[in-house]
């Protein structure tokens, strides 16, 4: 199983980029979003989870996507993971993930977990403007999440900001590709899903 990880600022283009490089591909391949794996706090009251800072690295359980991941490398399956954005709760399912032949994993801290970065073949960094990140951040939390303007630019000011400069900018230090211009960069997808074709050949023509 090849894994290739996509990492960079929320807005960044992640998810867009996850996606054409999957539809690129003719191999059976998956996408998991490290948003899936943040940590549960149904216990705390609604008005408490609001406020979490959901921007921090340990924010994520790096311990249960490592082991996800671990399975699925196995040749394992694993149950489907998933987040409530609107109640700020996990929201898990039974559904099976079998391992596929591409998995893509993409997160603003998937590069955080040394152990999780060990077992990517491609490391994707996305360099995109800090502005066009916070207007898409914008347009896909008032259409997706249903959040207001006021809400997004508190969270953006408290955590998002400050969490990008401390933490995800540094991230790039570990990529092996940098993507320029957003997930629609038509000659890095090329690029990456040739790398990704290659390697799987060669990996069969081992076997």
């Amino acid at each position: 199983m090849i894994i290739v990880g996509i990492c960079g600022a929320s807005g960044s283009g992640k998810s867009t980029l996850a996606d054409m490089i999957r539809n690129s591909l003719t191999c059976e391949s998956r996408i998991i979003g490290q948003d899936c794996y943040y940590r549960d706090h149904s216990s705390l009251p609604f008005e408490r989870r609001v406020h979490i800072n959901y921007d921090a690295p340990e924010i994520f359980d790096h311990d249960e996507l490592l082991a996800d991941i671990t399975a699925l490398s196995m040749g394992r399956a694993i149950t489907t993971k998933g987040y409530d954005y609107a109640n700020h709760v996990r929201a898990d399912s039974d559904e099976l993930i079998s391992p596929p032949d591409v998995l893509i994993l993409e997160g603003i801290h998937v590069f955080h977990d040394m152990r999780l970065r060990k077992l990517m073949s491609l490391k994707v960094y996305m360099h995109v403007d800090t502005d066009v990140c916070l207007l898409r951040r914008i347009q896909r939390d008032i259409i997706k999440r249903g959040r207001s303007i006021s809400s997004i630019s508190e969270q953006y000011l408290a955590t998002v900001k400050p969490m990008y400069e401390e933490y995800i900018s540094k991230y790039i230090r570990d990529a092996d590709f940098a993507v320029m211009r957003g997930g629609h960069n038509r000659t890095a997808i090329d690029a990456i899903c040739a790398y990704i074709s290659a390697k799987l050949l060669a990996e069969r023509f081992d076997a």
